[in-house]
């Protein structure tokens, strides 16, 4: 996974303030459209699950498929603009 996508997970998971406002932030609602279209949040709700008992690896590669995407790669930089990193 790109150091500066870690670095976001990171500081959002330590963070819940700064992870609320992505939330309801047009990039954030945006994210979450990313992140579960195609079988309606199925693939990240398992990731979710299987980070909340410490296997991130399915999460990393969602991440990384959002970041191959020119999209997903320009949505990441304004969520890391927006949060001073």
């Amino acid at each position: 996974m790109d150091l500066s996508a870690q670095e976001i997970m990171e500081r959002l998971k330590n963070d819940r303030g700064a992870l609320q406002q992505l939330m309801h932030s047009p990039d954030g609602m945006r994210l979450m459209q990313m992140l579960t279209q195609g079988d309606n949040g199925a693939a990240l709700k398992n990731a979710a699950g299987a980070a909340a008992r410490g296997d991130t690896a399915q999460m990393a590669q969602m991440v990384q498929n959002l970041m191959a995407s020119a999209e997903g790669a320009a949505l990441a930089e304004r969520i890391r603009r927006s949060m001073g990193m």
